[in-house]
């Protein structure tokens, strides 16, 4: 199922990288940047987590709640979020249900090889649980610029 503008964003519920519970439903009022990516420390994940890092003071004032999600576990989630001072939830997806319930779970392929990921897809949530905008060529270095 492709989700796109105008629709209501699917309810979760997770934990973060300390354990913390996180639902969208507790988020309800405030404007959500969900963000899907591929995996912990590597490049395009890197650049795209550091760059919402650099203007997260810029993005709190405008009312954004930044939470990334991916399939890695809590560890390496917590290696990864104090590595490179990340002030927001990393979300830990296992099963990769968060990933299916906004469509981004699909097929890859690389050399030749086909597998399951995570597609590299943002979306804004408003205030009321509705989706604002969905990004699917996210500019790892310029995400932020992207969103506002």
């Amino acid at each position: 199922m492709e989700l796109k503008k105008g629709d209501k964003a699917p309810e979760f519920t997770a934990h973060d990288q300390n354990g913390h519970e996180i639902k969208l439903s507790q988020l309800k009022g405030k404007k959500v940047i969900l963000y899907f990516y591929p995996k912990d420390d590597t490049p395009g994940c890197t650049a795209q987590a550091c760059n919402l890092r650099d203007n997260y003071t810029t993005l709190k004032e405008k009312g954004y709640e930044v939470l990334g999600v991916s399939k890695d576990g809590a560890a390496s989630h917590k290696k990864f979020a104090e590595k490179y001072d990340l002030p927001f939830p990393l979300l830990v997806d296992e099963d990769h249900s968060i990933n299916e319930a906004y469509g981004v779970w699909k097929e890859k392929n690389m050399f030749g090889k086909k597998y399951m990921g995570t597609q590299r897809t943002t979306f804004v949530i408003d205030e009321e649980g509705k989706i604002e905008d969905v990004i699917k060529k996210v500019k790892t270095k310029e995400h932020a610029e992207q969103i506002m």
